[in-house]
Order: structure tokens, then C-alpha cells, then sequence
């Protein structure tokens, strides 16, 4: 952080890992482009606090597919306006293929990191498979993407494989009942065998890449994070979660820290399945265009004077309390530590927003 500003890096994202293992993570992830992912961390806290405007983003978040084939109860996918604005408009809410080859032939060279996943679930693209190896053999260093995991068939993991995924994030929300009444239809025995007959082949093939990263959102783990730990780490890279968030945009007492301006905008650029660029990864319905990447550039966005606006908005006092999605956004929310578990012996402090129910679906 700045000593004027609050901007808070990486908010909301803890792990549940030791520090050797979280070593090992970060060494296997940057293999093969050392010096480059060094630079990249470093920036990626740097660039934030400096204010400065690099000649390219960090990270380019793009949207292969808006929609989603689950109705998971705290996402905003369930959500009428989410559907309205968001799927409906456009090619039933999948990205152009030619608008995904023309974004990496742009930025492949330039920038570190490529996620082609935002909120929707990529798998659904008939071409995502296509993309990884596109931007593979493109260059860019870090190809990655979230998934629910009910496409995770070995069969399909092996094309990833050979394109030449980096790394993949698995939403795994609680064990047993509890992941079987969030993820339905999906069950959690046959997503654990998915996981686990994966991790056998990878190791059978002495395959690195892609890392397994899987996430839960802390009420979903809470009665027990310590089984859920012992059943995920001999199988995965990195076991993560994060306090429920109001993605449902329902809370109306919201406490913010003091100074706030937001990281993201000297990070990454987030572009949605239809074209449209969002301001941030937590603009759900994007009602701050930027930019829109079926008339402009990469670059173009990046320095454009929308995107400069909502900067300088956010270097005022307060200012983003003016912008809609940052009034709802939880980086700028308070926390409070009012929780704490311990895995194997390891005390971990649980960061809940304040006034933010925990109760998934409120």
C-alpha cells in the first residue's frame, strides 16, 4: 500500500497451505520463465502503488463463455440482470473465435498472464481447448483458466495437457451433502474421482503442468477445513478459499476502509464474452464499459480516456464510492479476523467482511 491510498493486492484470497508448499507452487508455476514471473509479482504489487500505467496489462482476463450449465446459489449467473445483460444479448453467451485469436495475436509478446475465464464457465466453449494452444504457441508465458469441473473427464484434461495448459483453478465448495446441494447436479464423489484419476495419469506421465489449484468459499468448509484439506492436498498444487462475497449485490451496511483506491485498474484488463471490456474482474454486469474489443485494440483500452477516468476517479477521496460495481465490490469492504481454524497444527485467521452474511445464497 501507498501511504496516502489503500490498495489492497490480492484482497479476499487466503490459502490453507504451509509455506513450503506455497514455495513449491510458485516454482512449478514459473518454470521455464523464471526471471519473467518474477518481474510479473513484482509489478503486480508495485504498479498499483506507484500509480504507473505500464505500456501493456499484466494480465488479460478473457471471457470465453458468460454463461454457466450450474446454478450455484451465491453466484451472480443465477441472477436475472446477470442473464438479461449478460447472456441473452449476444451468441448465447459465448466469445467469437476469431475475437479470441485477434485479442492474443495482439497481446502475445506483451503480457505475462492470459486467464480465459472470468465468470462464466469456459468449458462450455467448443473451442477452449483451441485457445490454450493458440496462446501456447503464441508465447504468452501463463495460460490459465476457472472451472466447476464437470468437464474434468480424463479424456478432455488430456487435450489440455497437450496444449499445454499452465494452470487451472477448481471450484470445490465444501465435501460431501454440502457440495452436492451448491454444485448440483454435479456430485462430489464423481468430482473427486475426476480429480484424482487426473493427478494418477499426471503422475503416472510424470506431467507437471497444468497445476491443480481447487477454491471454496469458507462457509462451505467451515465445520471441517482440516478433512477438507487432508483429502485435497495429496491430489492438488494448492488449496484455497475466501469469505463468502456479495455477489448477489444484496447488502446495504457496508463498512469501507479508509483511502481506498482499487489495484486492479494497473493490473489486468478484463474482457467479457460479448467483446465489451469491463473496468475490473468484479464488474459482474458491466455497467462501466471501458472499451469494446470488436472495434478497438488491446492497447487502445488499456490507455483509452475511460479507463484513465475510472483511475483518476479512483485517486480521489472517496471517489469510487461514485462508481456503482465498487460500491458493491469487496475490496474496499472492512474486515475483520473473527474466525480461525487450525490445519495440522497451523493456526489460520479467518478475514470475514463485516456485515456480510456467511449463509450461502444470502
Amino acid at each position: 500500500m501507498s501511504e496516502n491510498n489503500n490498495a489492497p493486492v490480492n484482497k479476499g484470497h487466503f490459502n490453507l497451505e504451509p509455506e513450503d508448499r506455497l514455495l513449491n507452487y510458485k516454482k512449478k508455476l514459473s518454470k521455464g520463465w523464471e526471471e519473467g514471473y518474477s518481474e510479473y509479482r513484482k509489478q503486480w504489487n508495485l504498479l498499483p502503488e506507484t500509480k504507473e500505467v505500464s505500456e501493456w496489462p499484466l494480465l488479460v482476463d478473457l471471457e470465453l463463455a458468460s454463461k454457466c450449465n450450474l446454478k450455484c446459489p451465491m453466484c451472480p449467473t443465477v441472477t436475472g440482470e446477470f442473464i438479461e445483460k449478460r447472456v441473452t444479448p449476444f451468441a448465447k453467451g459465448l466469445m467469437d473465435y476469431n475475437l479470441v485469436k485477434k485479442v492474443i495475436d495482439e497481446v502475445a509478446g506483451n503480457i505475462y498472464s492470459l486467464r480465459l475465464s472470468w465468470i462464466g464457465e469456459s468449458t462450455l466453449h467448443p473451442k477452449l481447448i483451441d485457445a490454450v494452444k493458440y496462446a501456447k504457441d503464441s508465447g504468452i508465458p501463463e495460460v490459465s483458466f476457472l472451472t466447476n469441473g464437470s468437464k474434468l473427464h480424463l479424456s478432455y484434461m488430456k487435450r489440455l495437457i497437450d496444449a499445454g495448459l499452465d494452470n487451472m483453478t477448481i471450484s470445490i465448495d465444501g465435501m460431501d451433502d454440502v457440495y452436492n446441494s451448491i454444485r448440483m447436479p454435479l456430485t462430489f464423489d464423481k468430482t473427486l474421482k475426476k480429480i484424482r484419476t487426473l493427478r494418477e495419469y499426471m503422475k503416472a506421465n510424470k506431467i507437471d503442468k497444468p497445476l491443480l489449484k481447487i477454491q471454496g468459499i469458507w462457509p462451505a468448509i467451515k465445520e471441517n477445513p482440516e478433512l477438507y484439506y487432508d483429502t485435497f492436498e495429496p491430489l492438488v498444487d494448492l488449496i484455497a478459499f475466501n469469505p463468502l462475497i456479495d455477489y448477489l449485490h444484496n447488502d446495504d451496511e457496508i463498512e469501507y476502509i479508509d483511502n481506498f483506491y482499487c489495484p486492479q485498474p494497473y493490473q489486468r484488463l478484463v474482457i467479457g464474452a460479448s467483446g465489451k471490456v469491463s473496468m475490473c474482474s468484479s464488474d459482474d454486469f458491466q455497467d462501466v464499459e471501458i472499451g469494446d474489443i470488436n472495434h478497438e485494440s488491446v492497447y487502445k483500452v488499456w490507455h483509452g480516456k475511460r479507463f484513465d477516468a475510472v483511475r483518476k476517479q479512483h485517486q480521489k477521496k472517496d471517489g469510487f464510492l461514485e462508481i456503482k460495481p465498487c460500491k458493491n465490490c469487496y475490496y474496499p469492504r472492512k474486515t475483520e479476523a473473527n474466525e480461525k481454524t487450525n490445519i495440522r497444527g497451523r493456526e489460520i485467521l479467518i478475514e470475514n467482511y463485516i456485515n456480510r452474511s456467511q449463509n450461502i445464497g444470502s
